[in-house]
């Protein structure tokens, strides 16, 4: 296993952000701290990546972030997580905001990207070949999005789907909906491939592809009167601001939450805010985000493991009052 600064840290009693100034900048740590943690280095044989290195003797000593909606608490989650890690690595974070406009994507990623030793671009809504024509002079790192020509930090969508399938099924959820995320998101794709693994053996289950929604409080209100009409007892929905402003429209149209309809969302970032709360896919949006620098400067950070996600239940989910003689489980279109 690979040391880590936090290892050394650990074994010196110190912080991560003491570690990095001991090592790199030693004149601004105190004598006693400083050889505390040059001995915990040798000890655990640490080296530094070479990215690092060049980071905090080097080059800018800034890291770019580029996400498509700033607003969208998934990525103000995620920013915070980058700026927490890079901090202690002594960097500092541009962030830029693409407006969802995968054209505005590439020239950040070439503008702000210019000013950084590396750059994190965060659920491009690019296409496959132009994430490949990026430019990869500097390291670059994508989340939320794999592609061959890039290292990237995921999580694990799949099983969050199945978590959250599993336990409508358990309270007698039969036919169930998925209100997806904008045509092209990858994660996107990705929840729907993982609604197929899930619901494959479980007892007359029916998934309906309810369309694709922006991933916005409008998608959701357009959601909601999509799902009035396809009579499903429970809905999954592509992120929590669909989840919220999808069961305020069915309130508002005589549907009771969660007695005649189950709503699960997904992220956990406003899931709490609605009522009644939100059951919700919980996403690790500050490991994310650290995990995001750590692979950004890693000479070699090996395969992308995606990270765990937990299903956080709460008041908007319910056993259905609806009879669970539902037809056999269709597959999503």
């Amino acid at each position: 296993m690979v040391t880590t600064l936090r290892d050394v840290a650990r074994a010196a009693g110190v912080s991560p952000a003491t570690a990095s100034r001991a090592l790199t900048h030693p004149e601004l740590v105190a004598p006693g701290r400083r050889v505390l943690v040059e001995r915990a280095a040798a000890a655990l044989d640490y080296r530094p990546n070479r990215a690092a290195r060049e980071l905090a003797s080097g080059r800018t000593g800034n890291l770019a972030v580029v996400v498509p909606d700033i607003a969208n608490p998934f990525f103000a989650g995620l920013v915070k997580g980058v700026q927490a890690r890079a901090r202690e690595l002594g960097c500092g974070v541009f962030v830029a905001d693409a407006d969802d406009d995968p054209r505005l994507e590439a020239e950040l990623v070439a503008q702000v990207g210019a000013q950084a030793d590396g750059t994190i671009l965060a659920s491009p809504r690019m296409s496959d070949d132009e994430v490949a024509r990026l430019p990869d002079d500097r390291p670059f790192v994508l989340v939320n999005r794999r592609h061959d020509a890039h290292a990237s930090v995921v999580v694990d969508n799949t099983d969050g789907m199945r978590q959250a399938v599993r336990h409508l099924h358990a309270l007698g959820h039969r036919r169930i909906g998925f209100a997806g995320g904008p045509a092209g998101s990858w994660s996107d794709a990705r929840r729907r491939d993982g609604l197929e693994v899930a619901a494959h053996g479980l007892h007359r289950l029916e998934v309906v592809d309810l369309g694709a929604f922006p991933a916005t409080t409008g998608g959701g209100t357009a959601a909601a009167d999509v799902v009035a009409a396809a009579g499903v007892t429970a809905v999954l929905a592509h992120n929590d601001l669909v989840a919220l402003a999808l069961l305020d429209r069915l309130r508002t149209r005589g549907v009771r939450i969660p007695e005649d309809v189950s709503v699960v969302g997904h992220d956990d970032t406003v899931a709490v805010l609605g009522s009644p709360r939100l059951t919700t896919v919980a996403v690790p949006l500050a490991r994310l985000g650290r995990a995001a620098v750590d692979r950004l400067l890693d000479d070699d950070p090996g395969p992308d493991v995606p990270l765990p996600v937990e299903l956080v239940v709460r008041a908007s989910t319910a056993p259905t009052t609806a009879p669970t003689t539902a037809p056999t489980r269709e597959a999503l279109s």
